[in-house]
């Protein structure tokens, strides 16, 4: 696909669960801003911003912050992760920076240089929307190698 630099996409849901792809060689600088669900497996530089689901796939590169819903992870990511429900690292995933989240779940070969806050509990506020409970949870620095194969 193309390069876009300096953009702000919006993609509205129009009452139906959406679905966005973003394909392996996709580059973007800028900040991509979601309703619904979106898989990356390209380049971005900047923010991703989600009232659903992010997907990163095992070639996905992100230099930046990702806020969203839940977040899962197999790719590359150098910033900070907010999720209002759960963060996912699979097993190819590389985090550097920190993760907030109420819920977090690291799969072993799992790479993560940063802080990691999860208090382990998800208020609902009403059936629609997930809200990180008000407290302040516990820092836990979580410094998990993978090993060579």
């Amino acid at each position: 696909m193309g390069e876009a630099q300096g953009a702000t996409r919006q993609i509205p849901s129009e009452g139906q669960a959406s679905l966005t792809f973003l394909a392996r060689g996709f580059e973007f600088q800028g900040t991509l801003t979601f309703e619904g669900t979106v898989r990356i497996d390209g380049s971005v530089a900047g923010e991703i911003h989600s009232s659903g689901t992010v997907i990163l796939g095992e070639h996905a590169i992100v230099e930046g912050d990702i806020s969203a819903g839940t977040i899962v992870s197999g790719g590359t990511i150098i910033g900070t992760v907010r999720a209002a429900g759960k963060v996912h690292l699979l097993q190819t995933a590389v985090l550097h920076g920190d993760v907030r989240a109420p819920l977090v779940q690291m799969d072993e070969g799992a790479s993560v240089h940063g802080t990691c806050e999860a208090d382990g509990r998800v208020e609902h506020k009403n059936p629609d929307v997930l809200r990180v409970r008000a407290q302040s949870a516990p820092t836990i620095r979580v410094a998990h190698r993978r090993e060579a194969r």
